[in-house]
């Protein structure tokens, strides 16, 4: 009997955080409440602060309990943080260190976006149809080195003005953990893997290709190619169908991950997994592990409390839970599964709106996907 086949209990921590935060997660959460009960599953609920909210009850951005909480948790939901409220650039403690923080302390340092192109989407890009056709990408950011992490990182004034500085800081071990994940992804999809750098530039960047050409030949099925970020993100937007896998550091895999999501439709169809893949199952794969998932959107202060916020990117981002760290393959596939139906049938939230199509609210749109894991439409 495999593991879903028989009845899975886990305990989920569930960070809303700020925004839109709480409005998506509680659309995933009901979601995976039918997953549970369609399936035979009981997955305990255990609230968390973090990001703004935290910062207005407990004066940090990531309270100690969070992180217990987090710590005893077999998967943790995240919505997003942050909003204006909270912007001010002289600020020392910011939303988003509460999200960095827990990257860093759990050792999450895969991220994993996958981005498709949903059949049902492709008249709600500003793309002609045909670059779009064959589109499934996945891109393997590394979290938690980098210019985000890296010291110093500081602001001063001197004589001659303000000066800052961030420093973007990679070890050995940093790179080629991440590039493995790469390869290891590589190999069970179409066995390309593109590494973007910007080593004409950065001399981390130039450890980071040295360590990519030492690790080839350990992957002789993969095809291993390089690009430079920029080349990169023009390929992103002429030629999206030549990716399979793409890993890359930090900084540019955030923001390159922004600019693939146009390919989707909207930032509010994509999910992610931040995972710490250190260790391997017996067949190579990576073991289940805590991860953290959570929409690429932001906190959308503009959409706030008036339910237009787009839910799939955050239920695909349950999916990705039930598969990656829970091992509840068919459960994940049969979420997937009912976002699919629900676009054909023509919903619509108003970020991948179309003529003819059934215009829908948060709230409706999780209700329905949740209809159809069940089965009850």
């Amino acid at each position: 009997m495999t593991r879903s086949e028989s009845m899975a209990r886990a305990k989920i921590a569930v960070i809303p955080g700020d925004g839109i935060g709480p409005e998506v997660v509680a659309e995933g959460i009901k979601v995976l409440d039918r997953v549970g009960d369609h399936f035979g599953h009981c997955f305990d609920f255990a609230y968390g602060s973090v990001g703004g909210e935290a910062i207005d009850k407990f004066g940090t951005a990531l309270p100690d309990e969070t992180l217990r909480l987090c710590k005893k948790s077999d998967a943790i939901l995240f919505g997003a943080v942050g909003g204006p409220k909270w912007d001010d650039p002289k600020a020392k403690v910011r939303p988003e260190q509460g999200l960095l923080e827990l990257r860093k302390r759990l050792n999450l340092f895969a991220n994993i976006r996958p981005v498709k192109v949903n059949t049902q989407l492709k008249d709600s890009t500003p793309f002609k149809p045909e670059i779009l056709d064959g589109v499934d990408l996945v891109v393997v950011r590394e979290l938690t080195g980098g210019l985000y992490f890296g010291r110093p990182k500081r602001q001063w004034t001197t004589s001659r003005g303000r000066r800052a500085v961030d420093s973007m800081i990679y070890s050995e071990e940093e790179i080629s953990r991440i590039l493995r994940v790469g390869f290891e992804l590589a190999k069970r999809r179409r066995k390309k893997l593109t590494s973007v750098d910007k080593a004409n530039v950065l001399e981390s960047s130039r450890l980071w290709r040295q360590i990519a050409l030492e690790m080839e030949p350990q992957y002789p099925d993969v095809k291993l190619d390089h690009l430079l970020v920029d080349t990169c993100a023009m390929h992103l937007i002429r030629r999206p169908a030549q990716f399979d896998v793409i890993v890359t550091e930090n900084t540019f895999g955030d923001i390159l991950t922004d600019e693939a999501s146009v390919l989707a439709g909207s930032v509010g169809m994509l999910p992610s997994a931040s995972l710490n893949m250190d260790r391997s199952g017996d067949d190579g794969k990576p073991a289940r592990a805590l991860g953290l998932y959570e929409p690429i959107h932001g906190s959308a202060p503009d959409l706030v409390g008036r339910d237009m916020a787009n839910p799939i990117a955050m239920i695909l981002s349950v999916a990705m839970m039930l598969r990656y760290s829970l091992g509840l393959d068919r459960e994940a596939e049969a979420i997937e599964g009912a976002v699919d139906r629900v676009l054909e049938r023509g919903y619509r939230t108003p970020d991948i709106m179309e003529e003819g199509m059934k215009a829908v609210g948060t709230v409706e749109m999780g209700s329905a996907i949740a209809d159809h894991v069940s089965g009850t439409i």
